[in-house]
C-alpha cells in the first residue's frame, strides 16, 4: 500500500490532479467552521443555490428559514451567504460597526448604476458626509415644502382620467411617482423640459439592476450595455443644467439639485458634477422603487375582495378617515393634514411590511460575531431579509395576513422588538427617505381617493421577484369618478 502510494506521489500528473481537486473543494465546498451556521441543502451542489437564487430569491430565503430557523448559510459557488431572519438575529447586523459589518464590497455592483466617486465607491468618511448631504435635503422643514408640488402633479396626473376606465396600478405610480419627484428633487429645468428624457434614461437604468447583476454588475449582456450608456447620459444632462444655474446665479432654486451644487466636504471642495449626478441617481432610484412599488401594493390590499381575501373594512376605515380631514380642512392638503392621517399611514406600513420593495440588505461580515448559538465568520455576506423577518409569528400576528390595524394601540406588535420592521432597514443605516416616501403615497393616495371609486378587475397579483428590487406584476383597476 505504501508502495503504491510513493509510486502514484511521483507521478506528477496524479500531483497536479490532487491539488487541482483539493483547490476545487477550498473553491466551490470550503471549510465549514466550527458552530458555523447550517448550510442549506438545494439539491445539485454548486449551480443548485445559484438556480434557486435566480429563481426566486425570496422564496428561497422564506423556505430556508422555515427548514432551519433564524440563522442558516446558503452556499453560492465559493461565497456562504448568511441570513439573519426576525429582530433578535438581525441585532448585529443593523447595530455592527462599518469596521466589522462593512456595506462597500456588497453593494460594489450599485457602482455600475450610480457611477464612481458615490455612495459604495468612496471610503466610508466620504460616504458619511454624501450621506449628510442627502439627509439635509430630507429633513421636516424642507419636506413640507414639497408638499404643493405633489399635490399639483397628482391633481394634473388623475385629472387626465376622465370619469371612467381601467389601468393598471403599478403602471400608474411608476409614472407618477417620478413626475412628484422630478419636480421635488431634480428642479423645474427636467419636469418642465427634459421629463420624458429623463424617465427614458431611468427605466434603462432600472432595467439595467438584475439578479445576475448582484453577480456579474459587468457582465456585457444588452441590459448592462444599455444602463452604463444611460448613466453617461444623465451625467451630461445635469452637468448641462448645473452650468446653466451657475452662469445665472441670481436665480433662487429650493429643489435637492441646488442642494447638492452648494454642498461642501469638510475640506472645503465642492462635489464635482459626476458626484452630484451619481447623488441624484442613487436617490432617485431608492426613492422611485420604496414609493412607487409601495404604494400598488398597498392600493392592491386595500382593494382586495375575493373568496378567500376581504379587506373592505380597512379600506372603508381609509375613506373615512378622508371624510374627517376633509370635514375639519375643506379639500387642503398639507404637511400638518397629512400627518394626520394615521390610518392611512399603517395601511402604507402593512403594505411595505408584507411587500418590501428590497428583499434583501446585506454586509460583508469583516469581525466574525456570535448569534443565536452560532458564530459568523469573517467573509460571510450577512442577509437581512425584510419580508422574510416579517412574517415570524412571535412578532406579527396571522404574519401573511394584511392588518394594519397591528400597528394601532393597544397592539403595536412592531413595537415587541427593536428591529422587528425593517421596510426601510434600521440602525446606523436607516433609509434616510422614509419620511419623504410616507408623505408622497400620502399625498397621491388622498387625491385619488378623493376624486375616484376603485375596484379590482384581474385576481389580486403575485409579486414579481424577477428583480433585485420587486413589486406587484401588473394589475387591472377599473376607476369611476365619484
Amino acid at each position: 500500500m505504501l508502495n503504491t502510494l510513493l509510486t502514484l506521489a511521483s507521478n506528477p500528473y496524479v500531483v497536479i490532479g490532487v491539488v487541482a481537486a483539493i483547490l476545487l473543494f477550498v473553491l466551490f465546498i470550503g471549510f465549514t467552521p466550527a458552530n458555523a451556521p447550517p448550510i442549506v441543502s438545494t439539491g445539485l451542489p454548486i449551480v443548485g443555490p445559484i438556480l434557486a437564487f435566480m429563481k426566486n430569491p425570496y422564496q428561497l430565503a422564506l423556505d430556508s428559514y422555515r427548514r432551519y430557523g433564524e440563522v442558516f448559510t446558503i452556499k453560492v459557488a465559493n461565497q456562504r451567504l448568511t441570513f439573519l431572519v426576525g429582530p433578535e438575529a438581525s441585532e448585529p447586523f443593523f447595530k455592527g460597526k462599518d469596521a466589522d459589518m462593512s456595506q462597500n464590497e456588497v453593494y460594489k455592483f450599485s457602482v455600475s448604476i450610480f457611477g464612481k466617486g458615490v455612495v459604495y465607491d468612496v471610503p466610508t468618511p466620504i460616504r458619511i458626509e454624501q450621506i449628510k448631504f442627502m439627509s439635509s435635503a430630507l429633513r421636516s422643514d424642507v419636506l413640507r415644502s414639497y408638499v404643493d408640488d405633489m399635490v399639483l402633479e397628482a391633481r394634473q396626473y388623475f385629472g387626465k382620467w376622465g370619469e371612467s376606465g381601467t389601468v393598471d396600478l403599478a403602471q400608474v405610480f411608476s409614472e407618477l411617482i417620478i413626475l412628484t419627484a422630478s419636480r421635488c428633487l431634480m428642479g423645474p429645468e427636467v419636469r418642465e423640459h427634459m421629463f420624458e428624457q429623463v424617465a427614458e434614461l431611468f427605466r434603462a437604468l432600472d432595467e439595467g439592476l438584475l439578479p445576475i447583476t448582484f453577480f456579474f454588475p459587468e457582465l456585457p449582456i444588452p441590459a448592462h450595455r444599455a444602463r452604463n450608456a444611460a448613466r453617461e447620459e444623465m451625467v451630461k444632462l445635469f452637468a448641462g443644467i448645473m452650468e446653466e444655474r451657475r452662469a445665472n446665479p441670481d436665480k433662487i432654486y429650493t429643489d435637492m439639485l441646488d442642494q447638492f451644487m452648494n454642498a461642501q466636504y469638510k475640506d472645503g471642495r465642492t462635489l464635482t458634477d459626476r458626484e452630484v449626478t451619481g447623488l441624484m441617481i442613487s436617490l432617485l432610484f431608492a426613492g422611485q422603487h420604496t414609493s412607487s412599488n409601495s404604494s400598488a401594493s398597498t392600493l392592491l390590499h386595500l382593494l382586495r375582495s375575493d373568496s378567500t381575501v376581504d379587506n373592505t373594512e380597512h379600506l372603508q376605515a381609509v375613506l373615512d378617515e378622508q371624510q374627517a380631514m376633509i370635514a375639519e380642512f375643506g379639500d387642503e392638503l398639507n404637511y400638518d393634514v397629512l400627518e394626520k392621517m394615521d390610518r392611512l399611514h399603517v395601511s402604507i406600513k402593512e403594505g411595505i411590511r408584507l411587500c418590501p420593495p428590497l428583499i434583501f440588505v446585506m454586509r460583508k461580515v469583516k469581525k466574525a460575531f456570535s448569534v443565536k448559538g452560532y458564530t459568523v465568520p469573517v467573509g460571510d455576506l450577512a442577509f437581512v431579509s425584510p419580508p422574510v423577518s416579517h412574517r415570524v409569528e412571535s412578532i406579527f400576528t396571522n404574519a401573511e395576513t394584511y392588518d394594519p390595524t397591528r400597528f394601532l394601540p393597544p397592539r403595536e406588535e412592531d413595537k415587541k422588538a427593536r428591529f422587528a420592521f425593517a421596510g426601510f432597514g434600521g440602525g446606523r443605516h436607516g433609509c434616510l427617505g422614509e419620511n419623504f416616501a410616507y408623505l408622497q403615497i400620502k399625498t397621491i393616495f388622498s387625491v385619488l381617493l378623493r376624486s375616484y371609486k376603485l375596484k379590482l378587475v384581474d385576481p389580486f397579483p403575485e409579486q414579481d421577484y424577477t428583480g433585485l428590487v420587486v413589486g406587484p406584476k401588473p394589475c387591472q383597476v377599473a376607476y369611476e369618478r365619484i
